[in-house]
């Protein structure tokens, strides 16, 4: 072997990156947000009973095998609406949580790269935008528009577009002055260019964490739009809906007032948890 193949063979180790590992909370979180994922899919198809199907003589019932988690104020099995609200709460704030940090995101980044008179003009927009109140906010547009699944994920998309477009745009600003972003505008590329190859690759732990929170964010405010009778509507439902409609359950501390809580508590700390222990989640430092 000769020297330079020894010197590789020695250096090599030293050469290696290692994979950043998760920590314990962090999978735990993981594992919380890929069981609510995956119910989210499947539920439907696994949830022991009809979700409008009367299984229980007992308003308000106990665990037993019939109803592993209770009955609700009507009768129906609590975890089978349980499982079935899961598309909703989750399809629901999924999809308006990638709408918001796309268009914001998108924007973001676009004024950052731009600067001057698109750099205002956006900046200003959104400033604007995001100091209306955002219950207040949905409340009106949803009043107005009424409560169908599109009004309900552009709303919410909308609500939270302006914090995804302070976010993104102030981690692209930093990365925007730096000199490998400055080389590439120098050699002519554009705007299109800098944002995908240059800006985004380097922001992507912060947005990444950026798109978990607003996605709890989402889950808190349509549950509460449910809860006010504003959300999904009968005869389907989410989350908040089951708590709302068995609210009268609630001194007697009856499980369908209770699980469909214990699941939004649930899927918000496994958020939480998972996005807390992100590898390199505020790393935004240009690496390149």
């Amino acid at each position: 072997m000769s020297a330079d193949q020894t010197a590789a063979v020695i250096e090599s180790p030293s050469r290696r990156r290692r994979r950043p590992r998760l920590p314990l909370a962090g999978i735990i979180g993981g594992s919380i947000v890929a069981f609510w994922a995956v119910m989210a899919i499947i539920g439907p198809y696994v949830a022991p009973h009809d979700v409008g199907a009367l299984v229980d003589d007992d308003v308000f019932g106990q665990m037993r095998w019939a109803v592993p988690l209770g009955s609700d104020f009507l009768g129906r099995d609590v975890m089978s609406r349980i499982l079935v609200g899961a598309r909703y709460t989750v399809g629901v704030a999924a999809a308006a949580t990638f709408l918001a940090v796309l268009m914001g995101g998108t924007l973001g980044m676009l004024a950052a790269v731009s600067r001057g008179a698109v750099d205002m003009v956006l900046s200003r927009f959104f400033d604007a935008l995001i100091s209306i109140p955002s219950k207040m906010a949905a409340l009106v547009v949803i009043a107005a528009l009424g409560c169908s699944m599109p009004v309900l994920i552009g709303t919410v998309a909308l609500i939270y577009t302006s914090g995804a477009f302070r976010i993104w745009r102030a981690l692209a600003v930093n990365v925007n002055t730096l000199e490998f972003v400055e080389v590439a505008r120098a050699r002519g590329e554009g705007t299109g260019y800098l944002i995908r190859e240059e800006i985004l690759p380097n922001i992507a732990g912060p947005v990444l964490t950026d798109f978990g929170l607003r996605f709890v964010f989402a889950v808190l405010i349509l549950s509460g739009l449910s809860f006010l009778g504003l959300g999904v509507q009968p005869p389907d439902a989410d989350w908040g809906s089951l708590v709302r409609e068995n609210i009268a359950g609630l001194a007697d501390g009856a499980l369908a007032v209770v699980t469909p809580s214990v699941a939004i508590a649930t899927l918000t700390i496994g958020v939480n948890l998972l996005i807390d222990n992100l590898p390199g989640r505020w790393s935004s430092n240009g690496e390149h």
